[in-house]
């Protein structure tokens, strides 16, 4: 499994990659796994203003919809529109092309509240 060390993670199964003040976020290969052939993403957030843990969008897997959860407070800037096309980058290269939505982040506290890689690897037992 797939965990990189320079990424933070959330007890949501997401990924943030910080950059001064903008955030990427998308899921971890171990959601992605779980969900399955990932057929949809859906995000109807962008340009709102979110708090930390609002639903900003979903994703639909063959067998389910997931809601995805900010993992940050801020503003969504900018949609992956590339999942329109293709959502099964999702699953072929989460931590890459499968990334989600970028955050103007609004709390930089919020940060430290992330989980490390090392936390997330416990929180799902790998």
């Amino acid at each position: 499994m797939n965990i990189p060390s320079n990424l933070k993670y959330t007890k949501d199964h997401e990924w943030v990659s910080i950059e001064g003040d903008i955030a990427t976020v998308g899921i971890t290969d171990f959601a992605q796994k779980e969900l399955g052939d990932i057929v949809y993403v859906e995000v109807e957030t962008l340009d709102q203003t979110l708090d930390k843990d609002s639903v900003f969008g979903t994703v639909e897997a063959v067998k389910t919809v997931s809601d995805l959860f900010l993992p940050l407070s801020g503003e969504i800037i900018e949609f992956n529109d590339e999942l329109e096309r293709t959502p099964e980058a999702v699953n072929s290269d989460p931590y890459g092309k499968g990334w989600m939505i970028k955050v103007k982040i609004s709390n930089t506290a919020e940060v430290d509240e992330l989980l490390s890689s090392d936390a997330y690897k416990q929180l799902i037992g790998a």
